[in-house]
């Protein structure tokens, strides 16, 4: 059986959506093939996007059974997966909400941390994040790490040790031979951005329990 901390790309995609999922949406979990490829996939709350395939969610999805990562429940109509990495690391709540933002958004700081948790488990505060990242680097567990400081950055980010860093390569812009003016960007309020992420969960749900009512018409 492998170690945990062997974890490849899409392993740690397939477990990150599944934990989110667990959390976010529990009426809905465990998740069936066509809804974890779906999550895997998202455009929001992903870094990196990915764009895998239902063969290479399914291929993946055999092996980590083989290793006790995830379980197999045969429903009525199709099979569902849950994951199991929870109950053998023995993470609590707000240890299970941090693991799942850093697999599936790689390193961030403790206020990022926060500030994406709450349709996982809210934090009151900064305390309780660094707290609780505390928690998972001690001797027996090192889930995480601390990442040095990043020139002109005021907060250090912090990773998850269950397998190499995904993170999206950064943008390198089109040479040019002449300098062109360049637009003022129109600044807009952070709300939008957390609206947008509402309509997005809010939409999931919808897709979610008309997948459920089509499953159910359908038996």
């Amino acid at each position: 059986m492998r170690k945990i901390s062997d974890l490849g790309a899409v392993e740690q995609r397939i477990l990150g959506a599944l934990l989110e999922k667990e959390q976010a949406t529990p009426d809905y979990y465990p998740l069936t093939v066509n809804a974890l490829l779906a999550a895997c996939n998202q455009k929001s709350n992903r870094d990196p996007v990915m764009a895998l395939t239902e063969t290479e969610v399914v291929d993946t999805l055999d092996r980590m059974r083989r290793d006790v990562l995830v379980w197999r429940t045969d429903g009525a109509r199709s099979e569902r997966w849950s994951q199991s990495v929870s109950r053998r690391l023995e993470l609590d709540p707000w240890e299970k909400a941090i693991l799942t933002l850093l697999l599936l958004r790689g390193p961030q700081t403790p206020g990022e941390l926060r500030a994406r948790s709450g349709r996982l488990r809210p934090f009151d505060d900064i305390g309780e994040v660094e707290a609780a990242l505390r928690r998972m680097t001690v001797e027996e567990r090192e889930l995480v790490v601390e990442l040095p400081r990043a020139p002109g950055k005021k907060e250090t980010r912090w990773a998850h040790q269950l397998g190499e860093r995904i993170e999206a390569a950064p943008e390198t812009p089109a040479p040019s031979r002449a300098p062109t003016p360049q637009p003022v960007p129109i600044p807009r309020a952070d709300d939008r951005y957390a609206r947008l992420e509402e309509r997005i969960e809010s939409l999931e749900k919808t897709v979610a329990a008309l997948r459920q009512e089509l499953d159910s018409l359908l038996s």
